[in-house]
């Protein structure tokens, strides 16, 4: 049985461990759990991230897997990992004022390094690096990004999903993500993009070639392919679903055919990953020899300790109590800042926003309760407003008393792609005459289109006596207003019009021109500067 030298008491030395172990994680918990439950959230409702449940469960195993090494090393600390708890902090205050989730899930994966770092030393970190990068893939995208990236998935797989219906000799039209089967239309949505095999499959295939025992560009190659191999089989789900529908009816493309679709394909990717190393394996053999297909990618089981072994003496290193003392004076002083008592605003309720803005007569609308759930705003208007004819425009003002991580105003470009709607053109443009504390009115002109349906948006964001159209400058203002001013409100404003097929783009700018001139100087009783 391994024993301690120099008589050290082993239950003393266990008991130091867990207390040392134990703190950081508490305060952890403390300070990240509203990045840990916005985690567990995607984790659950979103079937491209449902794999993160595995993520931390897999690097464990990953370090278990060199547990004999460890166990020989002497833990000296490294005062380079405090660097990064302090790095990693600052990240988590960065992230929490300027509402950015991501910033804060970066900040939890740097936190772990970093306490790991100053407990274990440079020699540990060489053999459990790879563990903690692989934590990275439990994140999620941010969704602007992510529904950019689903958009261009859902585009490319339909034109190769309509390409090979076509090699059947079948009639097909492609309109954007809907195909056009004659008696049948389908609509490559967003679950349809590939991203629920994509995510999955990328961090498979870290692990594949993290195992395999090959030259760094194959062990690469075999990471990369994982998103052509996501395209391509995506796309041969598209087309074989399109077949089905054209001989078997529409039912063959819903329910749990569907489904069982979706489980063969991801199946079919992993062979495919695996296929790609079992011919790297093949083509080594003509220069390294007789090789396995087994013995190239295998599971290393740690090997049991040697009986003579001698645990080395080891004590709990400084750089790691300065890690969790810096810790826990952020918990202690964290809640303060958030505290700070706010001046009460001036201001007027956007529900009451008037329904007639000079020859424009509105109707207030009202959102479904699960829509108000996850803009978490505090009051808002939308409506559509006719000013003569048939000259209409949707207008929405949505207003954030205070604006936290997961709590902030939601850009148009993030949910338009939701709705099915493709962003054509992205323009930012002044509006002569118009002022908002100030300052010339710029706002982001979208040409959006689905189908044969075309329109055009206005939007902006009032924070805070500023007039922004960047959704990054948001974020930073709102950080640094959080920090400088202790304020955090802001509003966002939309304004849509439908472009009928008889007009021009130019006559729905006419339109919201028209209407924003005279709605814009009625937002400053909403909004405060």
């Amino acid at each position: 049985m391994p024993h301690f030298p120099n008589g050290m008491n082993e239950k003393r030395f266990f008991v130091t461990l867990a207390v040392a172990l134990g703190i950081p994680f508490l305060l952890i918990g403390i300070l990240y759990w509203p990045g840990i439950a916005d985690l567990l959230r995607d984790w659950n409702s979103r079937e491209e991230y449902s794999h993160g449940y595995f993520i931390p469960l897999v690097g464990l195993l990953l370090v278990w897997q060199k547990w004999p090494t460890l166990a020989q090393m002497r833990f000296s600390g490294a005062w380079f990992g405090l660097g990064l708890v302090i790095a990693a902090l600052l990240l988590l205050l960065i992230g929490q004022l300027s509402t950015i989730f991501l910033v804060v899930h970066v900040s939890l994966i740097l936190l772990l390094t970093g306490l790991v770092w100053a407990f274990a030393g440079f020699g540990a970190m060489r053999i459990i690096w790879v563990p903690l990068i692989y934590l990275v893939f439990m994140i999620p995208f941010p969704p602007f990004l992510h529904n950019q990236l689903s958009l261009s998935l859902q585009l490319l797989s339909s034109e190769i999903g309509v390409w090979f219906i076509r090699l059947f000799g079948i009639s097909v039209f492609l309109e954007g993500n809907v195909i056009d089967l004659g008696s049948y239309q389908l609509q490559v949505v967003d679950a349809c993009s590939g991203l629920r095999y994509l995510f999955p499959l990328m961090s498979f295939g870290f692990l594949i070639a993290y195992f395999f025992k090959a030259p760094w560009w194959q062990r690469l190659i075999v990471f990369v392919s994982t998103v052509p191999i996501t395209v391509a089989m995506n796309s041969f789900r598209i087309g074989v679903t399109g077949l089905l529908v054209e001989y078997f009816g529409i039912g063959a493309a819903e329910g749990f055919l569907h489904d069982f679709e979706g489980w063969i394909i991801f199946m079919a990717c992993t062979a495919l990953l695996l296929a790609e190393v079992w011919l790297f394996v093949r083509f080594s053999r003509l220069f390294q020899g007789d090789r396995s297909f087994s013995a190239a990618l295998a599971l290393d089981w740690p090997d049991p300790l040697p009986a003579d072994f001698v645990r080395p003496e080891r004590s709990v290193p400084k750089p790691f109590w300065a890690a969790v003392a810096l810790l826990a004076l952020t918990a202690i002083t964290m809640p303060f800042l958030q505290a700070r008592p706010v001046e009460p605003l001036e201001r007027e309720s956007l529900t009451v926003f008037p329904e007639e803005v000079g020859p424009w007569e509105g109707t207030p609308e009202i959102l479904q309760d699960n829509i108000l759930k996850s803009l978490d705003l505090t009051d808002y208007f939308i409506g559509d407003f006719i000013g003569g004819g048939d000259r209409r425009v949707n207008f929405y003002a949505a207003f954030y008393d205070s604006q936290g991580a997961g709590e902030s105003a939601h850009s148009p470009r993030s949910c338009i792609p939701g709705g099915g709607w493709k962003i054509e053109d992205l323009q930012r443009i002044t509006l002569d005459g118009l002022f908002v504390a100030g300052q010339p009115l710029r706002v982001n002109r979208l040409k959006i289109q689905r189908g044969d349906d075309k329109q055009l948006v206005y939007y902006w964001f009032q924070q805070r006596g500023r007039v922004l159209t960047n959704e990054y400058a948001v974020k930073w203002f709102l950080f640094w207003d959080a920090l400088i001013r202790n304020r955090t409100d802001g509003a966002l404003v939309r304004l849509t019009t439908a472009i009928q097929p008889w007009e021009d783009w130019s006559d729905g700018d006419r339109r919201l021109r028209g209407f924003a001139a005279l709605a814009v100087p009625e937002l400053g009783r909403f909004i405060p500067d």
